[in-house]
This record gives C-alpha cells, structure tokens and sequence, in this order.
C-alpha cells in the first residue's frame, strides 16, 4: 500500500499523487540519491497479485525503458519492492495539450503543425525501435512549462514484432484508427491516424466523430467520411487540410507509410501553408491486392476466436481484457451488424435495382405520354393555369395562413460555445436565425470565443430566433505605456509597474545608442492582460563598434584561450566538465555562441570536456572554520547548499551539529561548491551571511 512520506526502492521518498489510470497510480517523489524529483507509476495493489496486469505492467516498462528521446517522458527506473511494481519516470512540469485546447478553444495552424512535428518526432523514435504506442491522443501529450512537447503515457505500446500483438481495442474511441476498431492489427499507421485526429482537434477544437455510445463513435471511424477542417475553420490552409485528410484515412495504405514523410510534410506546411502540395496514395498502387500466407489466417482464425464470447450462443463480440477499456460489453455490436462481402447478396440486390429501374423509368414514360396526349384521346392535360376567381383565391390564401400558423417551421438549436465567433455567425444564420452578440472580458476564454448563448443547444427554435451570444473580449488589459527611447533600466521599471513581464531582444542600431529601447511588442496604447510577455528590442548600439565572437568549440583550452584574446575578448571562468560528445580536453562551452556581438574586452567563460564517466564521494562537511566565519557560534543552525560544476543541486539541508556525513554515487561532475548559510545577531538585528567551500569528487 502507497502511503504518501514513505520510501521505496531506499531511494524514492513519496510525495503527492498526481494521476491515475486504470491499472496504475501516479505520484511526485524525490530521488534522494540523486535530489531530483521524479513521477513514480505504482501497479493498482488490486491487480499486483494478478500474473496477467503484472506482465502488462513489466511489458510496458520494458517497451518505454529502451525509449530516449527528447519528446518523450523517459523512464529511470525500473523495480518491485514487497508487492509494489514500480516503474520511475521523468517528472515533467506543465499541462496536457488536452486542457491547453480546452484553455485555448482552438489552436493556430502554425501552433498546431508545430506541436505536431515534436509529436512525430518522439512517436518515429518509438517506431525506430519497433515500438507503437496505440494510445495517442491528447491526453497523452504534455506540455512543459518551457514549450517542449513530450509524449507519454506507452501503457499499451508493445513491441511490433511481438507475438502477443492480439485485436484488443485498446485507444480511447475519439481517436482509434479503423483497423483498431474492428479489432484488427494495428501498426505504426494506425499511430499516424490518431495523430491526424488529433491534429484535427487542434485546428477545429472538436473530435470529428461523436456519438453517445463508444461503439456508435468508432462504427463512424469505419464507415464515415472523415470531415475537412475547413469546414469549422475555413482559414486552415489547403496544405494543412490535405495533411490531416490524408493521415485520417480508411485504408491504412493510403496513408502516410511512415512518420518521416508526414513530418517532412509538416514542415513543408510551415513554410508554404497555401501550396498544394500533399500526395494522395493511389489505391491501385498501395493498396494492390496480396496474398494471405498460411501463418497470417491462422493468427486471424486465432484471434477471431479470441473475441467471440464463451458461450458462442449470444453472437456478441467480447474483446480481450485491457487496461482502460473504453467498451462496455452491451455496447458492443451485434455480428449482424458487420458489413461483411456476400457475392451472391449483391447479385441479389443488382437484380432488384434493374428491375426497379425499369419500372421507374416506364412511369415517367407514360406520364409524359399522358400530359402530351399522345395518343389523341383528349384526356391530355392542359399546359396553360386554370382560372382562378376571386372568391377562389382568398379562400385558398385564407386556408393557407391558417396552416402556417398552426406549423411554423423550426430548426436545432446548435453547440456553438467555444466557437470563434464568425464561425458561430455563419452557421446561425445559414439556420435562418438572427445573431445579437455582446462582449464581456474574460481571463478563461480567449478574445472572440463565445462563452454561452441564450438558446441551449439541442433544442428546437423557429426561424428568424433572435440568439443573444455572449462573447469574450479578452483577458481584463491594461493600456501598454511607450518605453521607445527609454534606458532599459527605465523600460524595465515602467512595464514591472503596469505588471508585466520582460522579453529582451538585442539588436545593433546605427541611430539608437546601446542602452537604448528601439521598439516594443506590443506597441503602446494597446490593451493587454497584466502579466502578459513584452518583447523589448534594445539597442546594441552601431555594428562597427562591437567585436563578432569567434568558435572555440572543439578546439583545445589553450588554442580556445588565444583565439579569444587575440579577438579582443577576456576569459572569465574555466571549468571542467563531463561530456559525451567532445573529446577529453576540448573545449564544449562558450557563454557566448559564435557570430554574436559583444562590446570589446566582453569576459567568455569557457568548458572543458573531461569525457564522460562518472564521480561519487564519501566523507563529512566540517563546521565552519573561524578563517570561514568569525562570527559563527557553535550549534547555531546552519543551511547547506551542495551544487555541481554543471549546476546540479546535490543537497539542501539546515543542520545545527557538525560533522554532517554525505555519500554521492553516479554524479556527473568532478567536484561542487558547498555554500553555508548562518544567521548572525546584530545590534540593528538579525543579519543573514555566508560563505563557500569546494568538494572535489572521486572518479567512480
């Protein structure tokens, strides 16, 4: 049982739990070997003791173990401690891109095809390594809090030359591919069809298909035409909507064949959004027809089997158990309603057709013979419009009014909320209803997205309905103040003021002097949310006074040293760093990248690369020497700070006796910089000092 402060694996204390699914908890540990914080995913204590969930649960851990990539959550560890299976994992801090939809409405199509590159960069290294995931979904992808979107969550990723590869319905409905739903086998194109769905999502904000049952939405997955984008959102490129159509469709041949040529197309979009450029995948060429080997109808008999229930009377299909089924067993179709070929019924059903055709086409023959009297019999009728009295006419005008009173015409009131607010307008009134709107500000929904409507939706309501729709008009905004020709200090004091935050932007000017603020995004007097990003473009001041930093990388610390010198710069600092892809004693950092301008005499630090390998140490931080700290007092309390040559903060501790013992394995680093923080009592109170110390570590 998982209780929150304990430790598992003598290294993993527990913190919070953060998630759930559904055969597995999820919770924010610290790894106190290491001091960083990580998600622990704990086996459900129910199904530990089930052989079955046990090995679905070392499956995934073993699938997602040999997966890094710097677009999905990667796993650190793997273990089982007194019943408990855990699998550790990267803590990443941000939110779903399920809820950033639902926060955003919708997304732009160049947001949108961005985060979709990421998406099939880490879903390609997955199928590099023979690894589908079956679950994409949004849900599933996070983003983090500086942009980078990873996927998760490869619960039911299996290895695809598996032979445990069964015809389970495994993803969430919204966003299987057709083959999943019909219990098929699923490869890495059924992943680019739940990428495709949910790229549609993105643009639109909606799925395409929904229903109110699981089975009705996935029975849409197979047989229903696969909706545009542009017709919720018509300023999606034709780039866009090509890529989408073509991720989506039926035959997993018609498809992208691999991530590599949708995320070629991606990019494509990103630069050329309007140009046509999407090749559909002709059937007659990828879908040829092919031969079934013995091996393959056998594992189809097998799995056919595997899905028809125990009693064999019913006629229901029952799919195998899975971790988070999304079927519930009296939802699941009826054998009779598959759309299986029967040669002999379509004979059937073409006889019928013709014959119908016939005797369709020999009534309207013999009307037009009988309205043109053919055959003379003066029974023919009469071109022209019978006469009509007055009496006749108001009469009929009279009975007509009283009809239309007793059925005025209605239509579906439709779900508009969160819809941008032409798009909503354009629809509405397409349904012959009248569009009032009004603008209130809003911190939840973004500008021009409509927050609710007079008539809900669903019902029906007459033609020519005023609808009252409530729109926001953004965020409550403060009027942006001018920094143009403002010292940065100055800028930065005006816009802290009105409550916003800072984006530098550096560039040279022959006409501003370098200090200076050139220009600002957004401009002046606009109306923006407090707390919102201001792009500040400084000046640099003129090109020609500046010296263009050269590239060390790679080269040696004394050559690196001289290059820089000699270019009128000064080093700063040297360090020592591991390094797995510069060489021992070459040069693998400088502080500034090369091409960029500094002022002259500018202080570079450099790093040096100690190859890679890893360090630990064992011993005791010491009290404060009186060299240290005079004014320390033994058994006072003591805060200290153990942090890497590379930054890593090994410790953070306040003690109040001394000799503290520490034990380091695994760092990467060759030494730290110990910081001691005391409090010392003052005649104006008390006063905070410190003071530091270096560790040097030993080579493991």
């Amino acid at each position: 049982m998982i209780k929150i402060g304990m430790m598992i694996g003598d290294r993993y204390e527990i913190l919070e739990k953060i998630g759930t699914g559904g055969m597995s908890d999820v919770y924010k540990a610290k790894c106190h070997k290491l001091n960083r914080y990580v998600a622990v995913k704990v086996l459900k204590q129910e199904f530990s003791e089930n052989a079955n969930f046990v090995s679905k649960f070392r499956i995934e851990a073993q699938a997602a173990a040999g997966l890094m990539h710097p677009n999905i959550v990667n796993v650190y560890d793997v273990g089982e401690e007194n019943g408990i299976y855990f699998i550790v994992m990267e803590l990443v801090e941000g939110i779903t891109l399920k809820k950033y939809i639902e926060k955003k409405a919708r997304l732009s199509y160049k947001e949108a095809v961005s985060i979709a590159i990421q998406v099939c960069m880490g879903i390609e290294a997955a199928h590099n390594n023979h690894i589908i995931h079956r679950d994409i979904k949004p849900q599933n992808i996070i983003i983090s809090k500086d942009g980078k979107v990873k996927v998760t969550d490869f619960g039911i990723a299996k290895a695809a030359t598996s032979n445990t590869i069964t015809s389970n319905v495994m993803g969430s409905v919204h966003y299987t591919s057709p083959e999943q739903a019909r219990g098929g086998y699923s490869d890495e194109k059924s992943d680019i069809y739940s990428l495709g769905i949910t790229l549609f999502e993105m643009l639109t904000g909606r799925v395409p298909f929904n229903g109110e049952t699981t089975v009705a939405i996935a029975i849409k997955h197979i047989q229903e035409e696969m909706p545009s984008p542009k017709e919720y959102v018509p300023e999606v490129p034709n780039s866009v909507e090509g890529i989408v159509l073509k991720c989506c469709q039926k035959s997993p041949d018609r498809r992208y064949q691999n991530m590599r040529e949708l995320i070629s197309d991606l990019k494509r979009a990103l630069m050329n959004p309007d140009e046509d450029f999407v090749v559909s995948n002709a059937p007659d060429v990828d879908g040829n027809t092919r031969m079934i080997s013995d091996r393959d109808m056998a594992r189809i008999k097998q799995q056919a089997g595997a899905r028809l229930s125990h009693d064999g009377t019913t006629g229901r299909i029952r799919y195998a158990e899975s971790e988070e089924p999304d079927y519930r067993e009296e939802d699941i179709v009826e054998d009779g309603d598959e759309y299986d070929y029967d040669p002999k019924m379509e004979g059937v059903i073409t006889v019928l057709a013709v014959i119908a055709g016939v005797i369709i086409c020999s009534i309207i023959i013999f009307l037009l013979l009988r309205v043109f009297d053919v055959f003379g019999t003066g029974t023919g009728e009469r071109l022209t419009s019978p006469i009509i009295t007055t009496e006749e006419s108001e009469e009929e005008n009279t009975v007509n009014s009283e009809s239309n009173k007793e059925s005025v015409e209605e239509v579906e009131m439709p779900l508009v909320t969160g819809w941008n607010i032409n798009d909503a307008q354009r629809v509405l009134e397409k349904r012959s209803l009248i569009v009032e709107t009004e603008y209130v500000e809003s911190d939840e929904y973004a500008e021009d997205i409509v927050i609710e409507t007079s008539h809900e939706a669903g019902n029906k309501v007459a033609k020519g309905t005023t609808i009252k729709l409530t729109v926001s008009s953004g965020a409550a905004g403060v009027i942006l103040q001018e920094t143009a020709g403002k010292t940065r200090e100055d800028a930065e004091t005006t816009l802290t003021n009105q409550g916003f935050q800072i984006s530098w932007v550096e560039n040279f000017s022959e006409s501003v002097p370098a200090g200076v603020v050139i220009s600002q995004d957004p401009a002046s007097g606009t109306k923006v949310p407090e707390g919102s990003v201001i792009t500040v473009n400084v000046s640099k001041g003129s090109q020609s006074d500046t010296i263009m930093v050269p590239n060390v990388i790679g080269m040696s610390e004394m050559d690196g040293t001289v290059e820089l010198v000699e270019a009128g710069l000064t080093i700063t600092t040297v360090s020592y760093v591991n390094h797995s892809q510069i060489p021992e004693g070459q040069i693998c950092y400088q502080s500034y990248s090369q091409g960029s301008y500094v002022a002259p005499g500018t202080g570079v630090e450099i790093r040096v690369s100690m190859g890679t390998g890893t360090y630990k140490f064992n011993g005791n931080i010491d009290a404060p020497s009186v060299e240290e700290a005079p004014d320390y007092s033994a058994g006072s309390e003591v805060k200290i700070v153990i942090t890497t040559n590379n930054g890593q903060e090994l410790y953070n501790t306040s003690v109040t006796s001394f000799p503290q013992p520490v034990n380091f394995y695994g760092v990467p680093s060759t030494g730290a910089t110990v910081t001691f923080y005391y409090t010392v009592n003052t005649d104006q109170g008390a006063a905070q000092k410190s003071f530091t110390r270096r560790l040097e570590f030993v080579k493991e």
